[in-house]
């Protein structure tokens, strides 16, 4: 499951990152990373030009940085930029965490460039991970959209859905964003019933998870069908369906929440069976 380095430190501060002659900096055009060209290691080019930079934090006492270029290729070398998702099979768990983390703040910075009271250019906090208005004092810092994502039970049966975004065969588990006075439980009680039509009850938690896709954090339950008939809604459901725990369709990578909770369901069912 996606995860920071327990041995990463988040900072801002330049003089808690000592020296920067050894730090680490990931390249990234847009959402793209620059790796080696076998997408297995973060590489860094010479000689791109380098649009904004960010401090990032400290991992393995080397100062990281996410550094956002605008070049249109990184012009050979055995080096390539790739996008996040597309790394989760090659790059080290550990590289996408801090990666994600690197772009989501980029992007941060980049639509924050100017104030959304005043319209005026803010400024980078000097002691803090926010941009500041220099006319009207408004403060602006890292969005994170939280999302549910729950994984319901009957009996044996796992409810598992195909968003229409997915590859075909793929399911997962059912998520939505919270929206604006709902609770966890109000969106997992909404969404679960806007997407397939049933509802839920007996929901536990299990773990969350930092999700840079483009800013997610994703809050994973379990939960048990309590009534109503199954039915995709069509629109952000493709397909749904009851599996049996032994005889599961195509899943989610090994680096994702929805992964890890319905393997650890599909263990705590087989348990008890």
């Amino acid at each position: 499951m996606l995860a920071s380095p327990n041995d990463f430190l988040p900072t801002v501060e330049r003089r808690a990152a000592g020296d920067t002659s050894d730090a680490i900096r990931l390249y990234f055009r847009g959402a793209d990373l620059c790796v080696n060209d076998s997408g297995a290691a973060i590489a860094t080019p010479v000689g791109l030009p380098v649009e904004r930079e960010l401090l990032i934090g400290v991992w393995r006492q080397r100062a990281v940085y996410a550094c956002a270029v605008a070049t249109p290729s990184v012009g050979g070398g055995g080096l390539q930029f790739a996008g996040l998702r597309a790394l989760f099979a090659s790059l080290p768990a550990d590289w996408i965490a801090i990666a994600g983390r690197g772009h989501q703040l980029l992007e941060w910075d980049r639509t924050h460039r100017y104030c959304g009271a005043c319209a005026t250019p803010t400024q980078r906090a000097d002691d803090d991970r926010a941009r500041r208005c220099p006319a009207c004092g408004f403060t602006a810092y890292p969005r994170i959209s939280p999302a549910m994502m729950c994984l319901v039970t009957r009996g044996e049966h796992l409810l598992l859905a195909r968003n229409v975004a997915f590859p075909s065969g793929r399911y997962s588990a059912l998520a939505g964003f919270l929206e604006v006075g709902e609770t966890i439980e109000d969106t997992i009680a909404r969404e679960v019933r806007e997407e397939v039509g049933v509802e839920v009850c007996n929901l536990k938690y299990f773990a969350s998870q930092s999700w840079p896709f483009p800013n997610s954090l994703m809050i994973a339950f379990t939960a048990k069908y309590s009534g109503g008939e199954l039915r995709p809604n069509g629109v952000e459901i493709a397909e749904a369906n009851w599996f049996h725990y032994s005889a599961l369709p195509q899943l989610p990578p090994r680096v994702s929440i929805a992964r890890a909770l319905i393997e650890d369901t599909v263990q705590r069912i087989r348990a008890r069976s």
